[in-house]
């Protein structure tokens, strides 16, 4: 897929008003030159979420959100990078480029949506001529409007209603068989893969139909539930039904549950539990799980009480558990024997269900629950085997006050992990590591990649040939990358040098500092960084000087040649030049 030019989006990005975009969204209140809230991608009581229009780039100390007026829109409205990309165009009245938008639609997979939606309106139509489909879903109480909002359809009996129906050429029959809408016995014949079954179409994150779940309308029947196997639009471990619903009916999702079946996504919905999500016949993945929180803080995983649910369960910890960050929670919620969420909310209501989550089990005792379901521990022995069994996943929680409270319990319950006791002062001072009573240096490198985050633009003020990249530092590579994107992309801002850098292992401390602050005027910030570069250039001149003049100590005069004397002459001069611009622009480090 091609990619939109990357001067097209630095140009958009610096013609988008953040503040305005994200001021619709969230409520921003001015401090000094940036712009605070509570952060919408987590529960929080004080504002830690800024907003800085001079960089136009947002970042939560909170929870470490960050990003660009694109991010902000693909991570708040949900929307495709495109999609996003085309909103904040028709804001300003930019085009995004033709050839662009031709080349990232695929008309192979164009003509696979195509197909597959055609086959989700046959269902649809097949449902209202079928007094059999329709008696179901009135015995489940589906109303009229349910099935109008998730397109419930229904799939003939017979082996050739659908390929009758839509495969009139052989592409068109080549693009359903490829949707996963055929099947093929041993001797090559093609037939309808689902029959007698409603439909429950699956859509994807942009709404459009990518596959379906098929349900028997008589209990004895079976598969209870026959799936759309995997296709180029489909990839059960990625998808949740029910989650474009909840979508559309919700600004802002407060909590998802998530359930095992279609039908009981659809009777939660019918009786006001709107924030329903089902996995396709899979156990909880760990895209399913990135997927669940990238969408609500909350969620709340539904499973039968048996061995079986709380395998289910287990599994969806194991998922869940490397996607914690602080303000994501996790519960469970057992289901007594012979119930289903379906059945439930049909007994008790809403307000009853709304009960059962209130009460459900949150994830860290359901976490110690499990694992010491075996361990005895009274005993030393017993304490040893649990902290051993939930070490190597408390080191899958990403840092942070809900691992620092998992540990914390682990050695509650265990002991592993207490520190020497204060009246042991020998014991702590052992382990106390040594102060340094001077304050450590501040890194040159760390200044300059700093000041650049603050104003991308002042790369472009430093004149070539750079010698700073010469030097045996820890970040000058780094540096060196900065300043080259930011003169081949002059309308860089701060935040789309970060997201250049998103899947880098520098992401996180760049963040940080695209996020401190900064005192003084425009001036004052290109002085500082000029007064940074020539002391790095000086750094790298007098670098160079130091391996000639231990070459000269090695080999004698003689084993130097001419062009390295002339150099040296050459960095005398250099070294001259830097100090004196230095003393110019005066930046103190």
């Amino acid at each position: 897929m091609a990619r939109i030019p990357d001067a097209f989006i630095d140009d958009l990005l610096a013609r988008s008003d953040i503040v305005e975009i994200i001021g619709a969204r969230v409520p921003l209140k001015r401090q000094g030159k940036e712009y605070s809230a509570r952060c919408p991608f987590h529960d929080e009581r004080s504002p830690s979420f800024t907003v800085s229009p001079t960089k136009q780039f947002y970042h939560c100390f909170g929870c470490g959100a960050h990003g660009t007026a694109i991010s902000f829109l693909i991570n708040y409205d949900r929307l495709e990078f495109l999609d996003a990309v085309e909103e904040l165009a028709k804001r300003i009245g930019m085009e995004v480029p033709r050839d662009t938008q031709q080349r990232n639609a695929n008309p192979d997979s164009h003509d696979l949506f195509n197909a597959v939606d055609a086959a989700a309106k046959f269902f649809r139509k097949q449902l209202a001529a079928s007094a059999k489909a329709q008696a179901y879903l009135d015995g489940r109480d589906v109303s009229d409007a349910i099935r109008e909002q998730f397109s419930i359809g229904y799939a003939p009996d017979g082996f050739n209603a659908l390929r009758d129906a839509l495969g009139t050429d052989p592409r068109r029959m080549s693009l359903l068989e490829r949707a996963g809408l055929f099947s093929k016995n041993e001797r090559g014949h093609v037939y309808d893969k689902f029959r007698d079954r409603v439909m429950f179409p699956i859509h994807d994150r942009r709404g459009r139909v990518i596959a379906f779940g098929g349900r028997v309308l008589e209990k004895d029947d079976s598969p209870k539930y026959l799936n759309s196997p995997e296709t180029p639009l489909f990839h059960k471990g990625r998808e949740l039904y029910g989650l474009w619903q909840v979508r559309q009916a919700h600004n802002k999702i407060e909590r998802l549950i998530v359930v095992e079946g279609y039908m009981d996504v659809v009777a939660l919905f019918q009786h006001g539990v709107d924030t329903a999500v089902a996995t396709l016949g899979t156990a909880t993945t760990p895209d399913h799980a990135e997927l669940l929180f990238r969408n609500a803080p909350d969620v709340f995983f539904c499973f039968d009480g048996d061995r079986a649910g709380r395998s289910a369960a287990w599994k969806a910890v194991e998922s869940v558990l490397p996607r914690m960050k602080d303000g994501r929670q996790a519960f469970f919620l057992f289901l007594p024997d012979g119930e289903d969420p379906d059945s439930l909310v049909r007994t008790e209501g809403r307000d009853g269900f709304d009960a059962r989550l209130r009460a459900a089990t949150p994830l860290s005792q359901f976490f110690f629950d499990s694992l010491g379901v075996d361990v005895n521990l009274s005993t030393l022995e017993g304490k040893g085997r649990l902290a051993e069994r939930a070490k190597p996943f408390l080191a899958q929680i990403p840092d942070g006050a809900f691992g620092d409270l998992m540990k914390q319990r682990l050695t509650e319950l265990t002991g592993v992990g207490a520190r020497a006791s204060a009246a042991d002062p020998q014991a702590s001072a052992a382990r106390a590591p040594r102060l340094n009573t001077q304050a450590p240096k501040r890194s040159l490198v760390r200044a300059a990649i700093e000041l650049l985050l603050h104003q991308p633009s002042l790369a472009l003020s430093l004149p070539r040939p750079h010698r700073f990249p010469t030097l045996n530092q820890a970040g000058v590579e780094l540096l060196a990358e900065i300043i080259d994107l930011v003169e081949s992309r002059p309308d860089i801002t701060t935040g789309a040098v970060i997201e250049h850098f998103a899947d880098r292992d520098e992401s996180k401390a760049l963040q940080k500092l695209a996020a401190s602050s900064f005192i003084g005027d425009e001036q004052t910030l290109g002085h500082s960084f000029l007064g940074t570069m020539y002391q790095l250039e000086l750094q790298a001149v007098e670098q160079r000087n130091s391996e000639l003049g231990a070459k000269l100590r090695e080999l004698g005069p003689s084993g130097i040649d001419g062009h390295e004397r002339a150099e040296v002459t050459q960095l005398l001069t250099e070294a001259r030049s830097l100090r004196a611009m230095i003393s110019k622009y005066a930046a103190p480090m």
